[in-house]
């Protein structure tokens, strides 16, 4: 998928109500893209992307079709991970798969964090390093220490520990702005600080993995 059109640019406080510069839909389930009863028109080229990729042709596209289409800056396939997790957010029907009305809002997704991830990759390395990924979060709201940066660089680069490709990109902001929500809604007093029992530490990892 190529780099292509702009994200929204959206201003917002604290830590964390909708990121500056994630594509709408961030964070969150299926994130409002129910489609209207009467379905528009696909575009053409779309089409011919959801054919291509469709290699089983049975009108649905599931996670192993998609991450055999998605290539990341290493010339390595998208992560099970980031391809679970993106057909997991437009998967209306829960089958673990995408029809051609749920790929194109996927497509459009994927290209929206493509062209973020294209901003903040200033040197053009198909991936992001300790400097780049610091500014990518802050601009999104994020205030971490080094400390925590270098863990996810960490993370996500075990061997080397100095970069993360796009695939990685993605999956890391979802899921740092899915547990800030929840966070949010336990925090009642805008401390920053919550008490928080077992079980629901549980129900919010298990539920992240999901």
């Amino acid at each position: 998928m190529a780099y292509q059109g702009g994200y929204p640019q959206q201003q917002y406080g604290g830590y964390g109500q909708h990121p500056a510069g994630a594509p709408a839909g961030y964070g969150g389930g299926y994130g409002g893209y129910a489609p209207p009863p009467q379905q528009p028109p696909v575009n053409p080229e779309i089409q011919n992307i959801f054919r291509n990729i469709d290699k089983d042709n049975t009108g649905r596209i599931n996670n192993r079709e998609l991450q055999q289409a998605l290539i990341n800056g290493r010339g390595d396939h998208f992560s099970d991970t980031a391809c679970n997790l993106m057909i997991s957010m437009f998967d209306r029907n829960k089958t673990g798969t995408v029809d051609i009305y749920d790929f194109e809002k996927l497509y459009n997704y994927i290209n929206q964090w493509l062209q973020v991830f294209k901003n903040f990759d200033r040197d053009a390395s198909g991936h992001i390093e300790e400097n780049e990924l610091t500014q990518a979060l802050t601009q999104m709201g994020f205030r971490f220490s080094p400390q925590f940066i270098q863990y996810l660089i960490a993370k996500n680069d075990p061997v080397n520990r100095k970069e993360i490709s796009v695939d990685q990109f993605i999956v890391t902001c979802i899921q740092i702005q899915r547990f800030t929500d929840a966070f949010r809604v336990r925090d009642t007093e805008q401390k920053g600080v919550i008490t928080i029992g077992f079980e629901d530490f549980l129900g919010i990892a298990l539920s992240m993995c999901s």
